[in-house]
């Protein structure tokens, strides 16, 4: 069969699709250019039967879509979702593919009725064997806190999507899935001939167990001329439904600082005792010192009983409901009502979902009692209940169950030790942000710089992270942080997410002039334009401020020392902008001075550019405002 064609609405992508000897293949061409060859589409069921099969009946349609959607928040507010699609109806399934200007999308929907156990997945993508990828292994005990390693794709381990290519003609993939629900993640493993889907499996070994008729995630791919182009695609959230929630008013981006950084550099502990941080003396002071920097909320770990001795083995001893008796509670809450800032409550569950489900939704509930709106969850663990993966159909399944229960409690979620976004963030908007990578609790030589210029154009093609950001004290602790001060400003717009972290102690931001940019930063969007960078090197990026005419640009290196000129055309014309430039000072370096930095502040239109340089290790936050619309553009000094 020679197959049937479908394109992208802009004509440079072409999708093929065909079957022989009963075996369903794609390929994917772009300018006439093979980006995908001929690739085989399977997937078994016990007995090793394919059941999406074609050796009874093969039936092809073609239709096409293009709508503009808003999001509550995010990295750009209005999305537009067009593609034209091509649907492939075989014995038992159908095989859905859609083209968008900046990539595709298929997945799997089978028919039928009664149940089926998945025993095997293989989706594959055969690519360009010189191709290069960055990636992180996956089915390891660490999950996704890894750093990033680029090879070819025949030297790569099993590994997390998304995954970042290179091609030698310089056009950049990356292959993800998207509205991944009751299934289990989908990771990528080299062939012979390129790359092949690995599900994460179910501690039997089987990938999944369901109820027919069902739709498998889509399996998506990027595809763009320049690395920051990739993070520009909205594939992945208009694979998604429109959202659940009809009435999203009480979704509210927050900043928030936290009794946190104190545990990681020994100031404080999580478990009770002398050094307790979640005291209701230390909330109170906590308290104080967000409403005195205007950060709307506060997140407090280790409020609760359970954390004494080896808290990561004590899963069944959490109990969310029963504060350390050092822990008030009731006037905690009560007086950050009346001081204007939200709390942000902390649910560890060191990995056993059995205890942690057994206290849902009571636990919810009693937050909300107090008010509480937004919850950190965690699940520092190797396995779930000790023998299943976080991202199995298992632990996907768990974390929505979480997703939706507290929607219907109003409170929204910042997930830690998650499974992978896919953008279900759409369609469940409460679902804030996640980790999902090596964050800034791994300062102190875990990290290093390279490492935060490689995540814009990996992890952050998965959905918001959250980084924790914003170390001033960078060589005053035993956690020795690798990057300059104007980097950790650049971390506020290179990384997006509508939960950003403030994360240092509140006295290291007493007499700092650039903790305004901090202050100033928004945290959701309504555009964004990416202006530059190499994966591995640098990342640069503008985003527009949701509530106003005023633009944010951030900057993140590597290890090399650099200079850059930013141009300023995507700003409006005819318009005078007051831009005050947080940057690394000449000798600023991330291991010898990485407190060094300069604020400049100039007047600019979109017909200007300049040069900014980028320390070792370093980064800047630039801060455009149109003239007259602030009081004062300058930081105090």
């Amino acid at each position: 069969m020679d197959g049937y064609n479908t394109t992208s609405p802009d004509g440079r992508l072409t999708l093929t699709a065909g079957a022989e000897n009963g075996l369903v293949w794609y390929a994917l061409y772009r300018d006439d250019i093979a980006i995908i060859r001929r690739s085989s589409l399977a997937l078994f069921a016990a007995e090793e039967r394919n059941l999406i099969s074609a050796y009874d009946s093969f039936k092809a349609e073609h239709a096409s879509f293009d709508e503009t959607w808003e999001q509550p928040w995010g990295e750009q507010r209005f999305v537009r979702n067009h593609y034209n699609e091509l649907s492939i109806t075989v014995d038992a399934a159908t095989i859905r593919f859609r083209l968008f200007d900046d990539g595709f999308g298929f997945r799997y929907e089978l028919h039928g009725e009664g149940d089926v156990t998945i025993i095997k997945e293989a989706t594959n993508f055969n690519i360009d064997a010189a191709a290069l990828a960055w990636w992180i292994p996956a089915l390891r005990m660490n999950h996704y806190e890894h750093l990033y390693k680029r090879t070819p794709l025949k030297e790569m381990d099993i590994a997390h999507t998304p995954l970042s290519i290179e091609l030698t003609d310089g056009t950049h993939l990356a292959i993800h899935e998207a509205a991944l629900y009751n299934y289990g993640a989908m990771n990528i493993s080299p062939t012979d001939d390129g790359l092949v889907s690995t599900i994460t499996p179910l501690s039997d070994s089987t990938l999944t167990h369901h109820s027919l008729p069902f739709n498998l995630p889509w399996r998506t791919m990027i595809i763009a001329d320049s690395a920051p182009a990739l993070t520009s695609s909205r594939i992945m959230l208009n694979l998604n439904e429109p959202s659940k929630i009809a009435d999203t008013s009480w979704i509210q981006p927050t900043k928030f600082m936290g009794i946190w950084w104190g545990m990681f550099i020994s100031r404080y502990t999580w478990e009770s005792g002398d050094r307790h941080g979640a005291t209701t003396a230390n909330a109170f002071r906590y308290i104080n010192a967000a409403k005195k920097f205007g950060i709307g909320a506060l997140l407090i770990e280790g409020w609760n009983v359970g954390w004494d001795g080896d808290w990561q083995q004590n899963g069944d001893k959490m109990n969310f409901m029963l504060p350390y008796p050092d822990f008030d509670i009731r006037s905690i809450t009560s007086y950050a009502q009346s001081q204007g800032v939200n709390l942000v409550g902390h649910h560890e569950t060191s990995g056993n979902v059995a205890h942690y489900e057994w206290q849902l939704p009571e636990s919810y509930d009693y937050y909300g009692q107090f008010g509480v709106k937004y919850i950190k969850t965690g699940y520092v663990s190797g396995r779930m209940n000790n023998r299943e993966y976080h991202s199995s159909q298992f632990g996907v399944t768990h974390y929505q169950k979480t997703v939706e229960m507290a929607a219907e409690r109003k409170i929204m979620l910042d997930i830690h030790e998650p499974v992978k976004g896919t953008g279900i963030e759409r369609t469940w908007p409460n679902l804030m942000s996640r980790e999902g990578a090596m964050g800034q609790e791994y300062e102190g030589d875990a990290v290093k710089p390279m490492h935060t210029a490689v995540l814009p154009y990996t992890r952050m093609l998965a959905g918001p992270l959250d980084y924790t950001p914003g170390l001033f004290n960078l060589r005053g602790t035993e956690r020795r942080v690798q990057t300059t001060l104007a980097k950790q400003l650049g971390f506020y717009v290179t990384m997006s997410s509508p939960m950003q972290m403030v994360a240092d102690l509140p006295e290291h931001y007493e007499n700092q002039p650039a903790f305004q940019f901090i202050k100033d930063v928004p945290v959701t969007w309504e555009q964004t334009v990416p202006l530059d960078g190499v994966i591995g090197q640098y990342f640069v990026t503008a985003r527009q401020d949701r509530h106003s005419d005023d633009w944010y640009i951030g900057g993140v290196n590597n290890e090399e020392g650099r200079t850059i000129t930013i141009s300023l055309n995507f700003l409006p014309s005819h318009v005078t902008y007051d831009a005050i430039i947080y940057k690394d000072a000449t000798d600023a370096h991330w291991l010898e001075n990485p407190e060094a930095h300069v604020i400049e502040t100039r007047q600019v239109t979109n017909n200007d550019s300049f040069e900014v340089y980028l320390a070792p290790g370093g980064g800047f936050g630039i801060s455009v405002k149109p003239v007259g619309d602030h009081s004062s553009p300058y930081p105090e000094q």
